[in-house]
């Protein structure tokens, strides 16, 4: 645990560093609507112009509290991305490089779905890093806004502690697993400071 908080730090010295060396005039700051909806999870991300075809985006989000019925979705998430504007930066189609470092505890979930169904009768506490690749698009709503859909798939390597219960601290078995699969997804509205 030690290591991914040293980790979140890093990256929020280096999200500082790079907004204190913006090359272009644009600076802006967006929340992906879907996160807020889909995890109930604060999330912001503030994204720079490094020239007249990339952009760094600096993001995360969290999760620190726990639902009805124990159920528990505690996570942050730190997830910068690199940015190639096939037009003009924040205006239009974008291929982009991410990578993700997260922390998690979550269990009680009645999920149908793939891997997810696990969540329901399982606590999982662990970390997770990796990396990967996303396709976006972004439209020009006025001067200062803008709205975004994006969407990527990679690698994590996931790290985990499996309990018996929400509420049991009997760990049951640790593991590692390796996901591939979608490892973002985004519709962003996003506000620019000039």
């Amino acid at each position: 645990m030690y290591k991914i908080h040293r980790f979140f730090i890093i990256y929020l010295l280096l999200s500082t560093c790079i907004l204190s060396s913006v090359y272009a005039q644009k600076v802006a700051v967006k929340t992906n609507l879907g996160y807020w909806g889909a995890a109930a999870s604060p999330n912001a991300a503030l994204e720079f112009a490094l020239g007249k075809k990339f952009t760094l985006e600096a993001g995360g989000g969290f999760n620190l509290w726990e639902f009805s019925d124990n159920k528990k979705a505690k996570h942050w998430l730190a997830q910068p991305e690199l940015r190639y504007w096939f037009c003009d930066v924040f205006n239009g189609h974008f291929i982009g490089l991410h990578g993700h470092g997260a922390q998690f505890n979550i269990g009680n979930w009645d999920i149908p779905v793939g891997r997810l169904e696990k969540f329901k009768d399982h606590r999982y506490e662990g970390y997770l890093y990796g990396a990967g690749l996303s396709y976006g698009y972004q439209w020009v709503l006025s001067p200062r806004w803008n709205f975004e859909a994006s969407l990527g798939g990679g690698f994590a390597r996931i790290h985990y502690d499996k309990f018996p219960c929400t509420t049991c601290g009997t760990k049951l078995d640790e593991g590692d697993y390796n996901y591939w699969g979608v490892t973002k997804a985004a519709v962003s509205l996003i506000y620019f400071f000039k």
